[in-house]
């Protein structure tokens, strides 16, 4: 019971966050949130469970809830004009699903290059999406642990790499500023300008990885 009351403090603290200009330390703990919901929705989207026990859903229609579901929708236009890039990720990284480190050490070399000429909210959704089809991967090979420290790996990226340009932005709510079209057919969506190279970036991290597995 007093691991779920601290829990529960942990949590409120995270959402109250969100509403102030947030820390450093919390930015983290905000993106390792986010990461925790992002991949849980896209694990149910795919018919796959996954177990999370520090996992505790946002309440509806507060902070934490709305900037995910930004995320997500954001990600959902992205895996539209990319589709091929966020399935099979560890096929296409040519890694062993059995290492922690490997996994892991993967994803950072993606997230660095996607970042590499610049951060925008439509690379963020990369990373996002990045490890979810990571985590996707790992579940359906019966390795569900690495599936945390995907999370925990992608909150470590976003306090050396993005906590700087997100707290210059007022934390992580600044995506809600992003307009999300509804029109799969319209090219001219800030997100497709955004994410033009992202491709490119992906393709470029994967043929760097391969001659070293």
């Amino acid at each position: 019971m007093e691991v779920l009351r601290r829990s529960s403090v942990f949590a409120a603290e995270i959402m109250d966050a969100f509403d102030r200009s947030p820390t450093d330390k919390e930015l983290v703990a905000q993106a390792k949130a986010l990461g925790r919901e992002f991949v849980h929705a896209r694990l149910l989207r795919a018919g796959l469970a996954w177990s999370a026990p520090e996992r505790a859903a946002p309440a509806p229609g507060g902070r934490l809830a709305e900037v995910c579901t930004v995320l997500l929708r954001l990600a959902d236009e992205l895996e539209l004009i990319r589709p091929s890039v966020y399935r099979n990720v560890a096929r296409q990284l040519n890694i062993p699903l059995q290492s922690e480190t490997v996994v892991t050490d993967a994803f950072l070399a993606v997230a660095a290059q996607i970042v590499s000429a610049g951060i925008t909210w439509g690379k963020v959704v990369s990373l996002y999406s990045v490890a979810a089809g990571l985590a996707m991967d790992c579940v359906r090979q019966a390795q569900p642990a690495l599936v945390h420290a995907l999370v925990d790996c992608l909150g470590e990226f976003v306090r050396k790499t993005l906590a700087t340009w997100l707290r210059r932005r007022g934390g992580w709510t600044d995506v809600l500023k992003c307009v999300v079209s509804t029109d799969p057919g319209l090219r001219s969506h800030w997100l497709v300008a955004a994410l033009c190279s992202c491709g490119r970036f992906l393709k470029a991290a994967f043929f760097m990885l391969l001659p070293e597995r």
